[in-house]
């Protein structure tokens, strides 16, 4: 398989927390997105921020490489639900705002498995996954996994 490249462009005015921007998808799956500093610091109020970008890149592309991981050891998913929340704050001893974390919370229904293999598993998904390597070492990635009947 070739690399690929998914591009994403923003828009800004104003100064930071005044201004607003919005983001766009060069692929047309999702219409352009406001931003807001507010978005990110208080409030979404139907705003979106980087670090809901983030969440959102990072839950995708765990289900894709959990639901790989489960298949390749011969235990095909029924359905992976995965939540992720990144956090962001303030640098320790001032300086900015940086990304801290992202947990991730996966449920899924995987039929003749139990709980041990599938939080095993879970976490061979997020050592397969992407935008897990992209983020590791810079911030703290959680897993908590969860078996369904």
């Amino acid at each position: 398989m070739a690399n690929t490249e998914r591009t994403a462009q923003a828009r800004w005015s104003g100064d930071l927390p005044e201004g607003s921007g919005v983001v766009e998808f060069a692929s047309g799956a999702l219409s352009s997105t406001p931003v807001t500093w507010a978005a990110r610091t208080e409030s979404s109020n139907g705003k979106t921020s980087p670090e809901e970008l983030v969440a959102a890149a990072h839950a995708s592309c765990y289900a894709m490489a959990f639901s790989h991981v489960l298949a390749t050891a011969g235990h095909n998913p029924e359905q992976v639900h995965v939540t992720a929340t990144v956090g962001f704050g303030p640098k320790e001893g001032g300086g900015g705002f940086e990304v801290k974390s992202s947990t991730l919370n996966v449920r899924g229904t995987v039929a003749g498995l139990d709980q041990a293999t599938f939080e095993k598993l879970a976490n061979e998904g997020e050592q397969g996954c992407p935008i897990s390597n992209a983020l590791r070492g810079n911030i703290d990635i959680t897993v908590n996994a969860t078996l369904e009947s």
